[in-house]
C-alpha cells in the first residue's frame, strides 16, 4: 500500500521539477525530526502530532485477513489534503490495534464495492472479508473525524461486550468443572489480542489458573479514556511547539511525560527518538527508542520512522547493506517523504541515477508543496545544468533555516562561492545545536560531491574542521565521497 499522495489518487497536479537527474551527490537531504514528518518546514503551521496513518490501497496490497478497515473515499484533493480526518489521536491508536485506514478512490475494486454511485466523500467500516459493518455519509459535502471515531469506537464496544459475555460464560463452565469448555472459550478471547489486548490479558490469566501457560506476550492497551488522552495530547502539542522553537531538552522532556502517560502509545516514542536522533545526536538513545517501537503493537507511519532513523544511522556506522535495507523496509511499510528523500540521496551517491531520480518523484509526489522537497529536488538539478531554475527555488527559499545544507549545495554548484559558504556556516551554526550532530554534518560536507568545487578552499576547510579525524573513526565512515552522503 502507498501513503496518501496526489499522484496514487490519480488526481491532477502538474510539477514542474520533473528533470532528468545525472550524477550529484546531495548530502543533508533527509531532514528529520518532528516525529519524522517534516524535513523541517513545519515552521509557521498550526502543531499537528497524530496523524492518522491513512493509506493508499492498490492491487498489488496483500489481502487483509484479520480485524477492521476503515475506507475513506475523499472527493478531491482538496478535501484528502484538508479534512479533520487527517489527525486524530483515537483513530491512530486503532491503527495500533489492528484497524487498517485506507484510503481508495471509486475506480478501485474497494471504491465499485462500496461507494458505487454515492455521492463523495463517505468513510466505510468493514470487515475483512469485505462486509460491510457501518457507513458516514457527507454532509454538505464534508466529513468529520468525531464521525469516524464513532463508528469504529461503537463496533469495537459492541464487540468488546461480546468478548465480555464470553468471559462470563467461560467462568462459568470452569466452575461447572467443564475445563475443556472454558479454556476454549478463554483461548478464543486470547485470540482477539490485536484488537482488544486488555480482554485478552485477562483471559490469559484465567488460562493460568487452569494451568495453561502458552499464551505468550499480550501487550498492554492504549489509553483510551478521553480526559487522560486529551492530556496526554496537549503534552505532546506543547513538546512539538518546544521541538519548533529548538528547545530541545524542553521537547525531549515532554515527549518522554507523554510516553509515561501512556506507555502503549507509540507516538510520542517516535517523536522522542527522532528528537534524539536529528537534533541533538544522542544515537544510542535513539536506537533504543526505535527499537522499542519496532517490538511494541505500532501503527504504521510510526513503524516507519523507527525503520528510518534505524537505517540512516547504520548506514552512518558504515553497514550501508544493512541502512539501504532498513530504509527500503521503512518506505515499503509506510513511505514517507523522509525515507524516500534519503533514498534518493544513498541511490545518488552509488551513481545509479534511475533510482535517485523514482526517490526524488516519489518524495515530491507524496507532498509536491512542501518547500523542503521542493528545495532538495532543486539541489539535485543545479548539478544537472539547470541551475537558473534552482537558483529560483533557491532564492525563493532562502530564509528556510532547516534548508540551510541544500541551500548551500544550489548555491555552490552554481558557482557562488561566497553564498555557498554563508550557508554552510548557518546550516553548522544557527540550525544545528549540537556539537555530535554538528561534527557529523561538517564531515558530510567534506565528502559531499555537490561541494567539490570548495573541497580546497581554506575557508571551507577551516568551517567544517569539526570533521578533523572523523573520516578514519572508528564510525566506519569512508572517503569515499558517493558513500558520504548517505546520512
Amino acid at each position: 500500500m502507498k501513503p496518501l499522495s496526489v499522484r496514487t489518487l490519480s488526481f491532477a497536479f502538474t510539477l514542474l521539477l520533473l528533470v532528468p537527474l545525472t550524477w550529484a551527490t546531495c548530502g543533508g537531504g533527509g531532514g528529520g525530526g518532528v516525529g519524522g514528518m517534516g524535513g523541517g518546514g513545519t515552521q509557521g503551521q498550526d502543531p499537528q502530532v497524530y496523524q492518522v496513518p491513512w493509506r493508499m490501497v492498490t492491487p498489488s496490497d496483500p489481502p487483509i485477513t484479520s480485524g477492521l478497515v476503515v475506507y475513506w473515499f475523499p472527493s478531491s484533493n482538496t478535501e484528502l489534503q484538508q479534512s479533520s480526518l487527517r489527525t486524530s489521536r483515537e483513530l491512530t491508536l486503532y491503527a495500533t490495534q489492528c484497524v487498517a485506514m485506507e484510503v481508495s478512490d471509486i475506480r478501485t475494486p474497494a471504491g465499485q464495492k462500496f461507494a458505487g454511485d454515492a455521492k463523495l466523500p463517505i468513510v466505510v467500516l468493514a470487515a475483512p472479508d469485505g462486509t460491510v459493518i457501518g457507513k458516514i455519509e457527507n454532509k454538505n459535502g464534508m466529513l468529520k473525524v468525531d464521525q469516524v471515531e464513532k463508528l469504529v469506537g461503537d463496533e469495537l464496544k459492541q464487540r468488546d461486550n461480546a468478548l465480555n459475555q464470553q468471559m462470563k460464560d467461560a467462568k462459568d463452565k470452569a466452575k461447572a468443572g467443564d475445563n475443556t469448555t472454558a479454556i476454549q472459550l478463554y483461548r478464543a478471547v486470547v485470540d482477539q489480542k490485536c484488537l482488544f489486548p486488555k480482554r485478552a490479558k485477562d483471559a490469559a490469566k484465567e488460562l493460568k489458573k487452569l494451568g495453561v501457560n502458552d499464551v505468550g506476550q499480550i501487550p498492554d492497551p492504549p489509553v483510551f479514556d478521553p480526559a487522560k488522552s486529551a492530556q496526554i495530547e496537549r503534552t505532546m502539542i506543547a513538546g512539538l511547539k518546544a521541538e519548533m522553537d529548538a528547545k530541545y531538552s524542553e521537547a525531549e522532556r515532554l515527549y518522554s511525560k507523554a510516553h509515561r502517560m501512556d506507555p502503549a502509545d507509540p507516538v510520542p516514542l517516535r517523536y522522542l527518538g527522532e528528537v534524539y536522533r536529528h537534533e541533538t545526536g544522542e544515537w544510542d538513545k535513539a536506537r533504543s527508542v526505535f527499537e522499542a517501537i519496532l517490538n511494541m503493537p505500532a501503527d504504521p507511519l510510526s513503524r516507519a520512522v523507527a525503520l528510518h532513523g534505524l537505517g540512516k544511522m547504520t548506514i552512518h556506522d558504515g553497514e550501508f547493506a544493512k541502512g539501504l535495507a532498513l530504509m527500503e523496509k521503512s518506505v515499503e511499510t509506510y513511505p514517507l517523504a523522509l525515507a524516500n528523500r534519503n533514498l534518493a540521496v544513498y541511490w545518488n551517491s552509488e551513481g545509479d541515477t534511475a533510482k535517485a531520480d523514482h526517490y526524488v518523484h516519489e518524495a515530491l509526489a507524496l507532498d509536491p508543496k512542501d518547500a523542503y522537497n521542493l528545495i532538495f529536488a532543486a539541489a539535485f538539478m543545479a548539478g544537472n545544468g539547470h541551475g537558473d531554475e534552482a537558483l529560483k527555488i533557491a532564492r525563493e527559499n532562502e530564509a528556510m533555516l532547516p534548508a540551510s545544507y541544500n541551500l548551500a549545495a544550489i548555491y555552490a554548484q552554481t558557482g557562488q562561492r561566497d553564498k555557498a559558504l554563508a550557508l554552510l556556516k548557518r546550516h553548522f551554526f544557527e540550525y544545528e545545536r549540537y556539537q555530535a550532530v554538528r561534527s557529523e554534518e561538517m564531515m558530510e560536507a567534506r565528502v559531499d560531491a555537490v561541494f567539490a568545487s570548495l573541497k580546497n578552499d581554506p575557508a571551507f576547510v577551516a568551517l567544517t574542521s569539526g570533521a578533523d579525524g572523523k573520516l578514519d573513526s572508528s564510525r566506519g565512515m569512508t572517503m569515499d565521497p558517493r558513500r558520504g552522503t548517505a546520512h
